[in-house]
């Protein structure tokens, strides 16, 4: 031990193997943890203290105004091999610090490396410390020293300095236990009973044998994992075969973090037997909680979005998109939070302050509130339309005097792709406010139009054109044939118009414009028949001779006019309900000479 003591006093050999150390990379993820979190220990980091103890900051660049600054500056500055500076932190006379400052600093470093019991991440970062039952206010307990039969706890003393104010010193009731429990560590040290080489050569303040225990703990903790992680696996299979709803498939999306984080803490549990130097341990436990931290933070993760995506098929199954929509949504938000959460519990085990940086992401937030209120609109605006389930993916909508096919709802805007085949963005908070028109959720599809006859069409040709016209509406298989109406609404320049009015029994757009198209061509056979014509614009000059009306059909039409005047069964106002339901579906629809008209279909239907 004493070749160890007179290693740490050579500042020059041990610089030289820390800068080949950091030229050396780590593969696995927690020994890179281990050894940046010790290769930033080279620098002294102290948590900055309180608002009350900035001015006291400024005159002491010990840094001795907080606890935990005195103890990591002493830890420091005795791994630096600076022990002369390291008595400083000591609370002794001046010629007692001159003539056995450096002594008691080495034996102090070694009694805490080996005897403390106690975290250095519970160090108070307040200027004042941290009251504690049954202590003075001035004195702060760090944890307690034990070895053999010798006990003591280190304290530190709250002093006033002439130089740089109110500083935090090991006290000397302290110091005097430490001879005492020097000798005890001495007498139990495993590295009597190693090789020297392993003992004497050191990087970044810990000895080589310990380094090699630390990486040889690494492969053993990790079979050890993967064996348990396999053998969970046995009784995981054994139900999937008894329970057809269980995937072992699912087991497996979390396995990798289960098994960082059993691998995690075996590593843990072995490297405890190694006895690390305070310091390292103490960076060590910091990476250890940042593995713990990651682990269960992907676990988290993992299942989050298992659980959603069950929750969202679930929805897409009884047919509830917008729930799934909201979902996906949703499953953003939480993995957002989830990231978060991991980041702030990580800045949290490495030592800052979170409640000042909550404090501040609160104002922050505040701020970036009043700046960001139409992106806020814009996510709240998305989490209604998912909500109301108003859109769906998939959905054709009319948003203002654009319509298109919805394609995504996002946590900002609202994709469409047009008619025009262009993307459309729409911010949600729009989209929350205007009206929209969803044309995929029509039951049915409105046909309304109008025909204007020639002039000369005369009053029983009128009634030739309304009757067979709803006729032919109540035949067609295709019409609702409670929705229709067919009226001589206007005369208007001495030409009758008569508006059509029907529902199309199809929520297909494709298949309505076939349906209309096919009700229009009978129109135009409806007036062809009736022995008249479609009016002709009264801007249109007549240069040749017009044929007039055709004599025999209009004869035709005005006969079988006057036959159902005489048998009072003229449709007007309308056919009787009887003669309706009989009419209904006797047009079919595709017609007969249709190549799409289904022949098996219509023989059956005359059977």
């Amino acid at each position: 031990m004493a070749s160890m003591a007179a290693h740490l006093t050579d500042p020059t050999r041990r610089g030289r193997l820390l800068r080949k150390k950091r030229g050396l990379g780590f593969c696995l993820l927690l020994l890179a943890t281990i050894a940046l979190a010790i290769e930033s220990g080279t620098a002294q980091i102290v948590p900055a203290p309180s608002s009350s103890s900035k001015a006291a900051v400024a005159t002491d660049p010990l840094g001795r105004t907080t606890p935990s600054g005195t103890v990591l500056g002493f830890l420091h500055a005795a791994q630096e091999g600076d022990y002369g500076i390291a008595a400083q932190y000591l609370q002794m006379s001046p010629a007692h610090r001159l003539s056995e400052g450096e002594k008691v600093a080495t034996q102090l470093k070694i009694v805490m490396d080996q005897a403390l019991a106690g975290s250095l991440r519970n160090l108070s970062t307040n200027a004042e410390g941290t009251p504690q039952e049954g202590v003075p206010l001035d004195r702060q307990n760090v944890g307690l020293m034990s070895s053999g039969d010798v006990d003591a706890e280190m304290q530190l003393v709250r002093v006033n300095d002439p130089s740089a104010g109110k500083i935090w010193l090991v006290s000397s009731e302290t110091l005097a236990k430490i001879p005492e429990l020097y000798e005890q560590v001495e007498a139990r040290t495993v590295e009597r009973h190693l090789p020297d080489a392993l003992v004497k050569y050191q990087i970044a303040g810990m000895p080589l044998w310990q380094w090699l225990g630390l990486l040889a703990a690494i492969p053993i903790a990790a079979g050890l994992a993967w064996l348990i992680i396999a053998l969970l696996e046995i009784p995981l299979r054994w139900w999937a075969r008894r329970n057809a709803q269980f995937d072992v498939a699912k087991w497996r999306t979390v396995s990798a973090p289960v098994w960082l984080f059993v691998a995690t803490a075996i590593h843990r549990i072995l490297c405890e037997y190694l006895g690390m130097p305070l310091l390292q341990r103490h960076y060590y436990g910091q990476a250890t909680r940042v593995a713990f931290i990651i682990s269960v933070n992907w676990i988290l993760w993992r299942v989050i979005r298992w659980f959603l995506r069950r929750v969202r098929m679930r929805a897409l199954a009884r047919g509830r998109s917008g729930t799934g929509s909201l979902m996906v949504l949703g499953e953003r938000i939480i993995k957002a939070a989830v990231v978060i959460m991991a980041a702030l519990a990580v800045l949290g085990s490495l030592g800052f302050n979170m409640s000042t940086a909550l404090a501040g992401l609160g104002i922050g937030g505040i701020a970036i509130g009043f700046g960001a209120q139409q992106t806020i609109a814009n996510l709240f605006g998305g989490l209604s339309v998912l909500g109301d389930e108003v859109i769906r993916v998939g959905d054709v909508c009319t948003f203002g005097d654009r319509t298109g096919t919805v394609e995504d709802i996002g946590l900002r805007s609202t994709r469409v792709r047009t008619d025009d085949r262009t993307l459309l963005a729409i911010p949600n908070g729009t989209v929350a406010s205007i009206n929209i028109e969803n044309l995929s959720r029509r039951d049915k599809i409105l046909f309304k139009t109008n025909a204007r006859l020639r002039a000369e069409t005369r009053p029983d040709h009128l009634r030739y054109v309304l009757a067979e016209l709803r006729s032919m509406l109540y035949s067609h298989a295709k019409i609702d044939s409670r929705s229709v109406r067919v009226r001589l609404v206007d005369i208007q320049n001495n030409t009758p118009n008569i508006e059509v009015f029907a529902y199309i029994l199809t929520q297909d757009f494709n298949e309505f414009a076939a349906v209309r198209e096919d009700v229009l061509l009978r129109m135009l056979d409806v007036v062809e028949d009736a022995g008249t014509g479609l009016a002709t614009p009264a801007q249109t000059l007549y240069l040749g001779r017009d044929a007039g009306l055709h004599k025999e059909k209009s004869d035709a039409a005005i006969t079988k006019v006057a036959e159902l005047r005489e048998a009072h069964q003229l449709p007007f106002p309308d056919f009787p309900e009887d003669h309706i339901a009989a009419l209904q579906g006797s047009i079919e629809y595709p017609p007969a000479e249709s190549a799409q008209h289904d022949g098996k279909a219509s023989a059956a239907k005359g059977r």
